[in-house]
């Protein structure tokens, strides 16, 4: 029993580390794809199609004993939405930053996702800010780290990592350095967008949870929606028929790898970890994917490190922990009102009692 428990309690943690594991092998195997000519936008069409065919039947197949609402034609807009939104605008944007810059960068990047969200639903109104509150003054605090963080790490790329030396620079830039910090600098706005779509994404897909609780039904429609408008953006902007070409090589193995690992069998666990340890936990994780990511690149692709990326994706990551800290804070503060409030014993007891 005494293993059995360990092994259940630590299950969560292996499974999470896998996925960002998964998460940077994705961004590691589309940049080498995409760096011998393969177009990130075929990439995204044929990845998702694959993924819907794979989902969208396992949805159906899952839920059809279960009580779901029916789908109506507002919620199939919704769903155009979430594509729009989820994949045609944020994976578009994510691989076309990880093809200007690194896996590092993306990795980094991703983690500006909890402060845009905390932004977002302050703007709307989805949560309150009391400026007064320490709580409020921490996420605040957070966000501003995390921004800051993605500045750093997108417009600074300093010195190499393993060669510290200090040579003078010369007075004028290369071409080809200036051609690098550009595309560094193109590719970071791209994460950056990429980072502020996924936050909508996020507070757009929690409203519709509330009515439409089936998350694989949401995720298998958003695919294929998704899908169908890169589809039709592709055949706009990738001209060359030529590109809709697979080679059977780098290139179809990281379609395969995008449509099973990371739609199918990423989402699966996290929906698992997510009902074991609720979504701060999931969440908690995603810094972890830069020293992943750090690693795979200058491995796998020959990358250079640079002292920018590092502690600039340590000030995200500290912004990023900042601003989770202050959310679970707030949570226990919620619940315990809450529990308060309904506590019949806690409302009819006096503060003093008599003996």
């Amino acid at each position: 029993m005494g293993l059995r428990s360990f092994l259940v309690e630590w299950t969560p943690f292996a499974a999470m580390v896998i996925v960002e594991f998964l998460d940077v092998g994705l961004a590691t195997l589309s940049k080498a794809a995409m760096s011998r000519g393969m177009s990130h936008f075929v990439f995204v069409v044929y990845s998702n199609a694959l993924a819907t065919l794979i989902l969208l039947p396992s949805s159906f197949i899952i839920n059809r004993k279960s009580t779901r609402p029916p789908l109506s034609f507002s919620l199939l807009c919704k769903f155009f939405l979430l594509g729009l939104v989820g994949i045609t605008v944020m994976q578009n944007c994510v691989f076309t930053g990880i093809s200007y810059s690194s896996p590092t960068l993306g990795s980094a990047m991703s983690n500006l996702t909890p402060a845009i969200t905390f932004v977002l639903a302050v703007i709307f109104r989805m949560e309150k800010l009391d400026i007064g509150s320490s709580i409020s003054q921490i996420k605040i605090m957070g966000t501003v780290l995390s921004i800051s963080g993605a500045l750093l790490v997108t417009l600074y790329k300093g010195t190499p990592i393993g060669s510290f030396r200090i040579e003078p620079s010369p007075s004028q830039p290369s071409p080809s350095m200036l051609a690098e910090i550009s595309s560094w600098v193109i590719g970071g706005i791209f994460l950056a967008i990429a980072s502020l779509s996924l936050a909508v994404w996020n507070i757009a897909q929690a409203a519709i949870l509330k009515g439409y609780p089936s998350q694989l039904t949401i995720v298998a429609f958003y695919c294929l929606f998704g899908t169908i408008q890169c589809a039709i953006l592709s055949v706009i902007v990738v001209r060359d028929s030529n590109a809709w070409n697979l080679k059977p090589d780098i290139e179809l193995i990281s379609i395969l790898y995008s449509a099973t690992f990371g739609s199918v069998v990423t989402f699966s666990v996290l929906t698992w970890c997510i009902n074991r340890k609720g979504p701060v936990f999931v969440t908690m994780f995603k810094p972890v994917g830069i020293a992943i990511a750090a690693f795979m690149s200058v491995v796998f692709l020959g990358e250079t490190l640079y002292v920018g990326s590092v502690i600039g994706a340590l000030v995200i990551a500290l912004g990023f922990y900042t601003v989770l800290w202050a959310q679970s804070r707030e949570g226990n503060y919620k619940s315990l009102e809450v529990d308060t409030l309904s506590s019949p014993s806690a409302q009819a007891s006096p503060l003093l009692e008599s003996p």
